[in-house]
């Protein structure tokens, strides 16, 4: 490993090792500095018990399998593989109801015809025309995920030629709330809750504004599904690292960066080991917040204390509670396969998430928790020793800091057990299979992950800090002014959160382009 790389990548996420993995592809020397000991930030997987993988972030890959970044890096040649999560979606009926779940299959019409069989014939027809016209607006949308977020790179993939016509109305579109878009489309509560339970993986309740295009994505889960991958979360890390490494890159764990200095007429990272890593330009793909501590020494105190002010990690997201059990979840009169192969959601009623969300804001914890369950070991059995299983509990909101004034470590057992307890409410007998248990607080997922206020989006998904405010209207083009050659990437910027990994493609071209791909640039790299 070179002291003088040409490029320094700080944190291991999947964006920052996207952005090495491009570039050292294109034949730049990257060096990737990670503080933590485990590779792959929230996509990684350990043991936290024996002969279990248990992922430490993210479960299921919703949006990068929409984006290419998988084929063009080729990740099935070093090792990876998905699994379709099919059905994507499962939605038990009520507790004590006999009434049958809504089941989301990959294949539309027998998403439909689930519908129809739960909810009724109109409410399964507008699902089949919601599908359709999502499908068109949710892959623009994506198309915009992939651009910097300028108004012409925007503008061009947000908007079709039908809108010129009516440009407004399909701003509108955008802007308008989740809720809103249920209740002008469904009937049935249910089919509304579980829609609107999947929308708030992203962050905000539904509804908040512009948070449609979060339910509108759903359409696209028809034309590929979640996946889950082999191993775990962290084979995607794993496979990234792979490809760093087999193009002559380098990325080191335990060895996290202290600052990033000006040196000459590029930078210079200093590492908790003590090393210096000369580069010609720094890709920051950790925390904004932890970015701008990492530049004190750079820019002016004032400036960077208002992008603090402005770019809010809000008050908390959720906490998640990893369980090795004896069994899968099993759901009144519904086989497993049906239901442990995808995202189990489990809300019926939507009125439990805006109350959960208000309690949260306020600093409380709400007595009914609303719960995300996924069993992935129904898919990989290599999760989980034989007669095993491996379930994720996933649950929002949680605030970071509790206003009765108790810690996490005080309030964490107490709320894991609702957490249980609202799962096993929907799957009787789960509490009985639970063998091992490892909870996640705001706290943990702070002080394990670097994720700022417990928020695994990094900043809050609000419409403000979204598209060219993300995370602040000066730091919205991956670039920190003043500091020209540090460039920043990860959920904090453009797009946000979740397993996407546009940011970090965004940022390789910028940095491709600021240095170019030449062996000449190389040599003269290393020689200053």
């Amino acid at each position: 490993m070179s002291n003088r790389p040409d490029v320094v990548v700080i944190g291991s996420g999947h964006n920052g090792l996207i952005s090495a993995a491009y570039l050292s592809r294109w034949g730049l020397d990257v060096h990737v500095v990670e503080k933590d000991t485990v590779l792959g930030g929230a996509t990684s997987t350990v043991e936290r018990y024996p002969g279990h993988r248990t992922d430490r972030g993210s479960s299921a890959h919703l949006m990068i399998r929409h984006t290419g970044i998988l084929e063009e890096l080729d990740l099935a040649a070093h090792g990876l593989r998905y699994i379709d999560c099919d059905p994507w979606g499962f939605a038990p009926a009520p507790p004590g109801s006999d009434s049958p779940p809504i089941v989301f299959h990959r294949d539309l019409e027998a998403t439909c015809a689930s519908i129809a069989a739960a909810c009724g014939k109109a409410d399964a027809d507008a699902y089949r025309s919601f599908v359709h016209r999502w499908d068109v607006l949710a892959g623009r949308m994506m198309k915009g995920f992939g651009v910097r977020p300028t108004a012409a790179g925007l503008g061009s993939a947000f908007l079709g030629a039908d809108d010129l016509r009516d440009p407004f109305g399909a701003v509108q579109t955008f802007l308008s709330s989740g809720d809103a878009l249920l209740d002008a489309t469904f009937a049935s509560e249910r089919l509304k809750a579980a829609l609107s339970w999947f929308g708030a993986q992203s962050g905000p309740p539904m509804s908040h504004p512009a948070t449609a295009p979060m339910i509108g994505f759903a359409a696209l889960m028809h034309r590929i599904p979640p996946g889950r991958a082999v191993g775990g979360s962290g084979a995607l890390a794993e496979a990234l690292v792979s490809v760093v490494r087999s193009n002559g890159g380098s990325v080191t764990a335990g060895a996290g960066a202290t600052a990033i200095r000006r040196s000459g007429g590029g930078w210079r990272v200093d590492t908790v080991d003590g090393r210096a890593l000369y580069c010609s330009a720094v890709i920051a793909a950790c925390h904004v917040h932890t970015t701008l501590d990492l530049l004190s020494h750079e820019l002016p105190a004032g400036r960077l204390d208002a992008w603090r002010r402005r770019i809010r990690p809000g008050f908390g997201l959720g906490m998640v509670v990893r369980l090795g059990t004896t069994d899968l979840p099993r759901y009144p009169g519904v086989d497993p396969s049906t239901s442990a192969h995808g995202l189990q959601l489990l809300v019926t009623d939507r009125r439990i998430l805006d109350r959960r969300h208000g309690v949260a804001a306020a600093g409380g914890l709400d007595a009914d928790p609303a719960v995300l369950a996924m069993s992935f070991s129904a898919l990989d059995p290599t999760l989980a020793p034989s007669g095993r299983h491996e379930l994720t509990l996933w649950s929002q909101w949680h605030p970071r800091n509790l206003a009765d004034g108790r810690s996490w470590s005080e309030a964490g057992p107490e709320e894991a057990d609702r957490i249980i307890a609202a799962a096993e409410r929907f799957a009787p007998g789960l509490t009985d299979s639970i063998v091992h248990r490892h909870v996640q607080t705001p706290e943990d997922l702070e002080t394990e992950l670097g994720l700022i206020g417990g928020n695994v989006m990094h900043v809050e998904m609000s419409l403000d800090q979204m598209l060219p405010m993300r995370p602040h209207p000066d730091l919205a083009g991956h670039t920190v002014p003043g500091a020209e050659g540090v460039f920043l990437a990860g959920a904090s910027t453009h797009p946000g959160g979740g397993v996407i990994g546009t940011s970090g493609r965004t940022v390789a071209r910028l940095v491709g382009r600021r240095l170019g791909t030449s062996t000449r640039h190389r040599r003269r790299t290393r020689a200053q």
